[in-house]
């Protein structure tokens, strides 16, 4: 499958800019013969956590959501994008990824476990819910949020449970260039599959943005690489290089969790 990953700069509570940005960003990806296109977090609201605690009105999310449905149907592609979503006992809120079908069905949903820094912690409460896997296009595909990916157990969870395609909605400021450049790579090589992450550019609200988004193969290769500014990334994305690596060198056969959980008892 080809892949198509946006980066872009999104205008905080300007949810007709941000749409018109992932609309134009969706027909240029099916133009070019993509399956997927994967959108930063947060991105349809712009990624401000304590402005939109105070700002946004929950009413308004179900209509945004058949908004982005429609994208992907008028485009026919699938599409992935991040908003908040109100939490179960109503007075608190995750934030969220949904992945669409190019019929603008949900066919996976994942809210974020680790929360990043003081005001997502304001804002949001951290999910408890493992990643969960689906046949997207014939590869199994899953979803983490931005700071999840920067723990191995979480990549790894989705691993175990057959994942072949780690879909990474993110938010990253400038000046943890690591990340993508060094941990992305690692995560997609010590559990052997394909990493997709994308990021915001420039300005919004108070924060300044790396870009760098990047998709990385269950090798650890470099299959796409964004600079700082907006941009649609592509990559070709499978199962058989998934298959190769896992072949190659057995990591997720020969992991022994039964003795971990020992080693975290004694710690």
């Amino acid at each position: 499958m080809l892949l198509s990953v946006l980066q872009a700069n999104a205008s905080v509570m300007d949810v007709e800019a941000n749409l018109r940005t992932i609309d134009d960003a969706a027909h240029r990806a099916a133009q070019a013969g993509a399956g997927l296109l994967l959108t930063p977090e947060l991105f349809p609201v712009g990624y401000a956590p304590l402005r939109l605690h105070a700002e946004l009105d929950p009413a308004t999310l179900p209509g945004i959501r058949e908004r982005l449905a429609d994208i992907a149907r008028r485009h026919n592609i699938g599409l992935v994008y991040s908003l908040p979503a109100v939490a179960g006992d109503g007075n608190a809120w995750h934030i969220t990824a949904t992945l669409l079908d190019a019929e603008g069905n949900e066919v996976l949903n994942y809210a974020k476990v680790h929360l990043f820094g003081p005001e997502e912690h304001k804002a949001f409460v951290g999910a408890q819910e493992p990643p969960a896997v689906v046949d997207f296009n014939g590869i199994r595909t899953s979803m983490l949020i931005c700071y999840d990916v920067e723990f191995p157990e979480a990549v790894r969870a989705a691993a175990t449970r057959g994942a072949e395609l780690l879909l990474v909605p993110t938010a990253l400021s400038a000046g943890f260039n690591n990340v993508p450049q060094v941990l992305i790579r690692a995560r997609a090589l010590e559990s052997q599959l394909n990493v997709a992450y994308a990021n915001h550019s420039g300005h919004e609200d108070v924060y300044s943005f790396l870009g760098g988004s990047v998709v990385a193969g269950p090798d650890g290769s470099l299959l796409a690489a964004a600079g700082d500014f907006p941009t649609l990334l592509f990559a070709e994305v499978g199962t058989e290089t998934v298959k190769a690596a896992r072949n190659e060198v057995p990591y997720l056969r020969e992991r022994r969790p039964e003795l971990y959980k020992k080693w975290d008892q004694r710690a």
